[in-house]
């Protein structure tokens, strides 16, 4: 899971730095209102690629990583359906 999150995070950056590139490289030899509006575009570009980066998925654990007690961590595992009860 980790993999596709940060191949989606450069994707997303990369598409953000190549539309800076492309805005003010070539469109804003035809279009400057054209160019600005791509900048704006990918300004908003780089916190979704955070928000994407940083996502968890339904099998990642984050809030309750193993902590040592197994009693505890047998809880834990009850709660989140992993364990069937005994």
């Amino acid at each position: 899971m980790y993999a596709r999150r940060r191949h989606a995070y450069f994707v997303l950056m990369g598409g953000c730095i190549g539309l800076f590139v492309l805005a003010w490289g070539v469109v804003r030899l035809w279009s400057v209102p054209a160019a600005v509006a791509m900048c704006l575009v990918a300004m908003v570009i780089p916190p979704v690629a955070a928000v994407v980066a940083n996502r968890r998925g339904p099998d990642d654990r984050w809030w309750d990583d193993p902590s040592g007690d197994p009693q505890s961590d047998e809880w834990w595992d009850e709660l989140d359906g992993r364990k069937g009860r005994r």
